[in-house]
């Protein structure tokens, strides 16, 4: 039972500038412990939220001592409670939250209880950012036409979502066209400092984004974790971690003239990858912290997924302070958070000389010594210095040729097919005029995605870089498909007040949304014709995005080439028309004088931009946007809801359906079964993605979702995108393994498909998962390295549970699909050091038995997989944490919470 918080001794009453406040906190110098001194800023955070949360119940006096003992128990993987403030979500991710709180809602009702008790507990803001697609861009109207077709696709869901903010308390509903979630939690949503009862404490949130991590550039503590995880936080879970180990990352010197906020990021991502920094917290310090902005901080704390950390942190200082003033927050509030902060220690003052914290490792790097760089054509973490672009292109071309496996720089053609060339005429164009395509041609160049979106440095850059541009007279080719979509309203302010949209506009880059659009895979169609060149000639073309993510299939299915590069990169290329050119060497075209223009004379220094940064990002901007933000256009209001506290579900949906996770719930779990004579569905490789999982994108007119579509009599032009169908687990579980680039050691094909076991027949994998169900069988996934990594996506790991697999054994997981196979009741296992399906002569089409039940299960346990052949092998249990256990036995985190929260309702009553 819950005690008297033993650390009511340390509330203090706060001082703001020399005058007592009516706010009280914990103060952490109170403990009278000189450790704290030497603990990361970033674990100081999980310190008050022990001491403030202590109750000697969820939050024991132990875990305060194992924080302040952080120097060594972070070495022993301790575990430790922590509760979040907040929660953040996008609405991919967001409404099937919101369906699971609403099913959970039906679920007590069916059970006698009262439906209210199913309610956020604590603030959730949801921002409608990934609905929105590019299906018109390059002309003025693109932002309004995108927005209607956004609102005509989307409006079953946008209305559930409406009747969400109306049902539940402590839920925010940011409309569409509002901005990218990240960036308006920077510059919005953010407190930085929280208040309840007038006691203050730090901001903190858990997100359902893995780029949730852009909000400690602000100094604010979040990650990214599953959706279903985050619906365990709203009803007030704490978070069950394991104490982190801490990597410092010391800043030097200054950035070069020419250099961007994505080059520093692209080449700290690669620097971490390398590192191996999973798992782990990333701190930022040194005196180069002080020249970053904090535009630069939070591009960097974005990128976190990418190098593998749970976070990226920069502790608060003046920079942080500076920004909220230039954000529009009011006066006394910043005022409020800078003196709460420097009282409790989670402040860095860089005059005041204080100690550096002590760290698990310390990785450092000179500022100066940056290059140009962007990364791809596969992954995020695979930089490439700009001077080298071109060479590292034409090597990768033939590389691997004849292998299955490609390299991630490889693209694996004929040395005969590198001439391949295809002649287009635009299906867009009625003058017919014919145009070339060839291998390294870009065919999509976006300024998208939070990363960068949200830097007013790189992005008054591009307008700068097209500005320039379009003085020397140069054009981007009709065959690419140029876009700006914006992460808030700001920008576009901001872009007008300096004069740089209409360059932007007059090389294609209109605004097309705001939201998260190509970085996610909403990039639209291209050209038809072009499609099917790429096709007929079997081209290797590129996208050029200012994005964070680039995995196989994600930007467009017909881009192989995919590349993350700044904003006034991403207008370079798109002026160049092709990835296969050294800019040194090579002109970007010929101006209107006849003379080539070459990309030195079109770039802008960083002593120019800040100028026109300094001159045109005003906080008037924030405070005007942000004003009625929640009140959206006059296509959300006109959506009618009905108020009522239980959702009136329908079997006619194939947007919003009642998932089947607790229509048969009981009060008491069903006991552990062991696995018996379970067939492989999938034998996977390394770096099996989220993106190779969930799904994601265009829904493929012959895939099992769209048969299932066309049963409910959905005609394939209104399929929408797998994205906004997330509500609806019928589609989702047959769209698991969707990606036409997945390879599977099971199927003699590249793409969602598997060998039936028992028939030998290649299926795909959604009729292969349903046959084994329908036989009552049980399956299992092998995995390789990594497996998971990429976005927090919920239904990486709903969907798997849903065709039936029961148990995933990898070399290793990613740290948030890891938790959500947990989370869904799927038993993650990882083979022993050294070992793997392959090393272990397994094909997949052996039988696997699994003895869950002889002995209670602990945490980390070796597990013995006996094999149909006879053979057997170990593996560590990856339930990593005691209260993993018991989501285990229950089946599941939310069937978890819900039993609990029954029991203490029913008890209540009686």
């Amino acid at each position: 039972m819950a005690a008297a918080n033993p650390f009511d001794r340390t509330l203090s009453q706060l001082t703001i500038g020399g005058a007592v406040s009516p706010f009280k906190f914990y103060d952490l110098t109170k403990l009278d412990d000189a450790r704290l001194y030497t603990l990361p800023y970033s674990i100081r955070v999980l310190l008050e939220s022990a001491v403030r949360n202590c109750d000697e119940f969820e939050v024991v006096s132990a875990d305060v001592t194992k924080i302040l003992d952080w120097v060594n128990t972070s070495k022993q993987e301790d575990e430790i409670p922590f509760k979040a403030g907040r929660v953040i979500l996008q609405d991919f991710t967001g409404v099937p939250a919101v369906v699971d709180l609403a099913a959970m809602r039906s679920c007590v009702a069916r059970l006698g209880g009262d439906p209210s008790i199913i309610n956020p507990v604590v603030p959730v803001d949801l921002v409608i950012d990934h609905s929105v697609q590019v299906d018109c861009a390059g002309t003025p109207d693109a932002v309004v036409k995108n927005q209607e077709m956004e609102m005509e696709r989307n409006s079953e869901r946008f209305q559930f979502l409406k009747w969400g903010a109306t049902a539940f308390e402590n839920l925010l509903i940011v409309p569409p066209g509002s901005g990218i979630v990240h960036q308006v939690n920077l510059e919005y949503l953010a407190r930085v400092v929280m208040e309840k009862d007038n006691v203050l404490f730090p901001d903190s949130l858990v997100g359902t984004d893995s780029h949730t991590t852009m909000i400690n550039g602000l100094g604010v503590v979040g990650w990214g974790v599953g959706g279903i995880e985050a619906e365990a936080v709203m009803l007030n879970q704490a978070v069950s971690m394991v104490l982190p180990q801490v990597v410092g990352f010391k800043l030097t010197g200054a950035v070069g003239e020419l250099l961007t906020a994505t080059d520093l990021v692209l080449t700290i991502t690669e620097i971490l990858r390398k590192v191996d920094v999973v798992g782990k917290f990333v701190e930022f310090f040194g005196d180069g912290c002080q020249a970053l902005s904090l535009a630069d901080r939070a591009t960097l704390a974005n990128m976190a997924p990418e190098y593998g950390a749970t976070m990226g942190y920069f502790p608060v200082d003046f920079r942080s302070i500076e920004f909220l003033h230039q954000s529009g927050r009011p006066a006394d509030k910043v005022a409020m958070i800078e003196a709460y902060l420097k009282a409790n220690a989670l402040y860095v003052d860089y005059a005041a000389k204080q100690p550096t914290p002590t760290y698990t490792q310390v990785v450092e790097l000179d500022l100066s010594t940056v290059v140009p760089s962007l990364a791809g054509p596969k992954r995020p973490h695979d930089r490439i210095a700009l001077k080298d672009m071109q060479q590292v292109w034409r090597a990768g071309l033939t590389a691997d040729h004849g292998k299955q496996n490609k390299g991630w720089k490889a693209f694996g053609l004929a040395p005969e097919a590198v001439g391949a060339s295809a002649t287009i005429k635009l299906a867009s164009d009625p003058s017919g005029k014919e145009y070339t395509l060839r291998h390294g041609d870009v065919v999509i160049a976006a300024i998208t995605s939070c990363t960068n979106t949200s830097n007013p440095s790189v992005m008054l850059g591009a307008g700068l870089v097209a500005r320039n541009a379009v003085a020397k007279g140069l054009k981007v080719k009709p065959t690419i498909k140029t876009s700006l979509a914006p992460g808030s309203g700001v920008v576009t302010r901001y872009l007008e007040a300096s004069g740089l949209q209409p360059a932007l506009d007059a090389l294609g880059f209109h605004t097309v949304g705001y939201g998260c659009t190509t970085c996610i895979g909403n990039s639209g169609d291209i050209d038809a014709n072009i499609d099917a060149a790429i096709e007929r000639a079997d081209l290797v073309v590129g996208a050029v995005l200012s994005g964070n993510r680039n995995f196989e299939g994600r930007v467009h299915p017909k881009t192989r080439a995919n590349y993350l590069a700044s904003p006034p990169l991403v207008v370079a290329y798109a002026l160049a028309g092709t990835v296969d050119i050294d800019f040194d060497t090579e002109p970007l075209g010929t101006g209107s004088d006849g003379r080539p223009v070459f990309l030195r004379d079109i770039w802008p220094t960083n002593t120019e931009v800040q100028d026109v940064v300094s001159r045109n990002v005003l906080p008037a901007m924030f405070r005007e946007v942000y004003a009625n933000i929640t009140a959206g256009t006059a296509q959300w209001q006109a959506l009618a809801v009905e108020p009522s506290q239980l959702f009136k579900w329908s079997e006619d949906s194939t947007y919003i359906h009642h998932p089947p996770y607790f229509g048969k719930l009981a009060l008491e779990p069903q006991p552990i079964v062991d696995l018996s004579n379970a067939h492989c569905l999938l034998n996977l490789g390394d770096s099996i993605t989220t993106d190779h999982i969930s799904p994601a994108g265009n829904i493929a007119k012959n895939s099992p979702a769209a048969k299932f579509l066309n049963s409910k009599g959905v005609d394939a032009k209104d399929f929408n995108s797998y994205g906004a169908r997330r509500g609806h687990d019928d589609v989702m579980a047959r769209g698991t393994f969707a990606n036409t680039r997945l390879i599977n050691k099971l199927s003699d094909k590249v793409g969602p498909f598997t060998c039936h076991v028992p028939s030998g027949e290649q299926l795909p994998i959604w009729d292969a998962a349903a046959r084994y169900m329908a036989a009552g069988q049980q399956t299992i996934i092998f995995g390789g390295a990594l497996y998971g990594s990429g976005s927090s996506r919920d239904w990486a790991a709903k969907g798997p549970m849903l065709q039936g697999v029961k148990c995933v054994i990898a070399t290793s997981f990613e740290r948030i699909h890891r938790s959500n196979l947990v989370g869904m009741g799927i038993l993650p296992l990882q083979f022993k050091d050294g070992e793997d399906a392959d090393k272990l002569g397994l094909t997949g089409k052996e039988t696997f038995s699994i003895d869950l039940t002889s002995r209670p299960m602990e945490v980390g346990q070796p597990i013995t997989v006996h094999v149909s052949t006879g053979a057997s092998f170990t593996a560590k249990l990856r339930l990593d944490t005691a209260v993993e256990l018991q989501y285990y036995a229950h089946g599941g985190v939310l069937n978890y919470v819900l039993r609990n929260m029954l029991r203490k309702h029913f008890a209540a009553k009686k």
